[in-house]
């Protein structure tokens, strides 16, 4: 073990266990701008060391490793860069027709059609309730009633997922996995869930939807549930209604 992690094992008061963790200390040691990574939560955050037949395996936490985000962030990248490019597009003076026509859709079916499309976004159907927000605001959608009326339809539809897991996914998962394991999977729920909910929450390319499911199989508390929905949707949602009027500025639709 060289200098740096010694001393970072003298502040934090503590010595690593696993020989492979300190391999990884010493390599991220040597890099600047890491010493926060070091401390004791940078570590338990990114490296979770486990002991297989007496030896050390070091992996990322089980919900970095977890592949069904892998696909959601990789689609929500692709599809900030097509919106980006579809807007570039849009700025163009012969557009302003599209938009417009685009414009007078949303004007239509207006809040009431945010509110179904965010409920049945809130469930597994991919209809991405982010970009209707973002969209729906830059077509001039009143702002304060965006925001309440798309994070109550989210929520709703969350609820729906909940109430179906909750019903009918438990004794599937259970039999699937085993009682053992489900209580293992509730305890780490218990200690952890609510964090990596809010993150997803607030991030709009998670697939928080699916941690839904999961709140209803492991009956999670459904107060704390409808709690953490709405209000990390309703930040989302807030943040989101006010980029979405200033591209509409931009765009001359506003």
């Amino acid at each position: 073990m060289d200098s740096n992690t010694r001393s970072l094992h003298n502040i934090h008061g503590h010595t690593d266990p696993a020989p492979t963790t300190n391999v990884a200390l010493q390599y991220f040691a040597r890099r600047p701008l890491i010493p926060f990574l070091l401390s004791n939560y940078g570590v338990k955050l990114w490296l979770h060391t486990t002991m297989i037949n007496g030896k050390a395996d070091t992996k990322p936490l089980g919900v970095v490793r977890v592949s069904w985000i892998k696909k959601p962030v990789t689609l929500g990248l692709v599809a900030a860069v097509v919106c980006l490019t579809i807007i570039l597009i849009l700025k163009d003076p012969n557009t302003r027709n599209l938009l417009l026509d685009v414009k007078s859709l949303f004007e239509s079916y207006g809040l009431l059609g945010v509110f179904i499309a965010t409920i049945l976004a809130g469930t597994v159907i991919p209809l991405g309730s982010p970009a209707l927000v973002l969209i729906a605001a830059s077509f001039g959608l009143p702002q304060v009633l965006l925001i309440v009326v798309a994070t109550t339809g989210f929520t709703i539809g969350m609820a729906i997922n909940y109430g179906l897991a909750y019903k009918l996914g438990r004794p599937y998962v259970a039999k699937k996995l085993g009682e053992d394991k489900l209580k293992e999977i509730l305890n780490l729920w218990t200690k952890r869930g609510w964090a990596i909910y809010v993150i997803f929450g607030l991030i709009p390319i998670m697939p928080v939807e699916v941690l839904s499911l999961l709140c209803g199989l492991l009956k999670a508390r459904f107060d704390v549930f409808l709690i953490l929905t709405f209000v990390t949707r309703l930040i989302l949602f807030t943040v989101l209604v006010y980029f979405g009027e200033q591209m509409g500025i931009w765009l001359g639709i506003i």
